[in-house]
């Protein structure tokens, strides 16, 4: 991958829908060499996919938070994700250095749906506690997936 890639993956990030000739003419290249490029980009896996980006507060899933995750004991990753993953709230979720064994970002429609979803996850066998911050307002919101 070099710096031509990275300048179109920069513009696909501000606009999936952007095409090949206005990419090109951007980074100075054909709409042919640009869909080239982004081919062997998908092909490589460096593009995952193509989609779209829902104002979560007009689908409905406007109250959210960062909710720390501790544990009891010592919990393998791939059952922390077997358990967040059967929530449907849950957005995002990692392992963190630090007290916290991970960190999980959840959406929910309000309080009373966010409080239940955190319920779900607080009564996994392996769960200790949780710390839960909601989200006031946001300020910056970059998507580097």
């Amino acid at each position: 991958m070099d710096n031509l890639d990275r300048a179109i993956l920069d513009l696909l990030r501000q606009n999936s829908r952007a095409g090949y000739g206005d990419i090109g003419s951007s980074v100075g290249l054909s709409a042919s060499a640009v869909k080239r490029r982004v081919d062997k980009l998908v092909a490589d896996g460096v593009i995952k996919a193509f989609t779209i980006q829902v104002d979560p507060a007009v689908d409905g899933m406007s109250t959210e938070a960062y909710v720390e995750l501790f544990c009891r004991g010592t919990v393998a990753p791939d059952e922390l994700q077997r358990i967040l993953q059967g929530v449907p709230e849950v957005v995002y979720a990692g392992t963190v250095t630090g007290s916290a064994d991970a960190i999980v970002h959840m959406r929910a429609r309000d309080i009373t749906s966010l409080e239940e979803a955190l319920e779900r996850v607080r009564i996994a066998p392996n769960v200790d506690h949780t710390r839960s911050a909601i989200v006031l307002s946001r300020l910056v919101n970059r998507n580097r997936d």
